[in-house]
This record gives C-alpha cells, sequence and structure tokens, in this order.
C-alpha cells in the first residue's frame, strides 16, 4: 500500500481497521509444490469481528502450481474458528465431489488440523 491520501479514503469508506500491532515474531512464508501425483488445498476462514460476518475460502492447486478450483462461501455472522472449520469441510467435500482422492489441505489452525488429523487421512500442513 502507498502512503498517500487516495490509499487512506478508500481504507476508511471500506470501514477497515487501520490500527497496526506490532509483530512478535515474524515467520517467513513460502507456498510449497505437491507432488505430481496430489492436488494441494489452501483454506482459511476470516470474520469482521468476534463474532462477526464471516466468510471462508480455498484454493485448488496442481504439482507444477497450476490453478484447479477455489472457492469462497459467507457465513453470515459466526466466530472465525466456525469459518475456519468450515472452510476445511467445505474443501474436502468439493474434493469428494469431484474425486480427488490424494490431497494435501493446508490451514492456519492448530486446532483445526489436529481435529481432522485424528480422523482422516489427509496430509496436512500448518501455517500459522
Amino acid at each position: 500500500m502507498k502512503n498517500d491520501m487516495l490509499d487512506f479514503n478508500v481504507i476508511k469508506f471500506f470501514g477497515i481497521n487501520t490500527r497496526s500491532g506490532k509483530v512478535l515474531c515474524p515467520l517467513p512464508v513460502r507456498w510449497e509444490f505437491p507432488s505430481p501425483d496430489r492436488v494441494k488445498i489452501n483454506t482459511d476462514g476470516a470474520t469482521t469481528g468476534y463474532p462477526g460476518l464471516a466468510t471462508r475460502g480455498g484454493i485448488f492447486r496442481g504439482s507444477i502450481g497450476e490453478f484447479i478450483g477455489a472457492f469462497s462461501v459467507f457465513l453470515e455472522v459466526q466466530t472465525v474458528m466456525v469459518a475456519k472449520f468450515y472452510g476445511v469441510i467445505h474443501a474436502m467435500e468439493e474434493a469428494q465431489k469431484t474425486g480427488l482422492t490424494n490431497v494435501w489441505l493446508e490451514c492456519d489452525s492448530a486446532l483445526v488440523c489436529a481435529t481432522f488429523t485424528a480422523r482422516t487421512n489427509v496430509s496436512w500442513m500448518l501455517r500459522h
């Protein structure tokens, strides 16, 4: 973002909170390609408050990073954890509908990963 008046006005128009917190421990993150026999799914959920207007989303990519599909679904008012769980559930439903059986699901919640790891044979990568 450029620090000019136009950017500031756009941010204020959409009601985006411009407070920035102190970064305690920056974590470098890089996207890794899945193996040739896998599809990688990255999911997330977010809210505007706790609880607040929520959405879930995800993207499906192949072994060379090619776009396979994506989704974004509005959830009305929910907590962020509900949005994150619904993101994973929706991704797995879409994978099953399209016949994907070898997926690598990546999300940023240790709780979500732990919950699904105990109940599925999906490969997980935790990013937080």
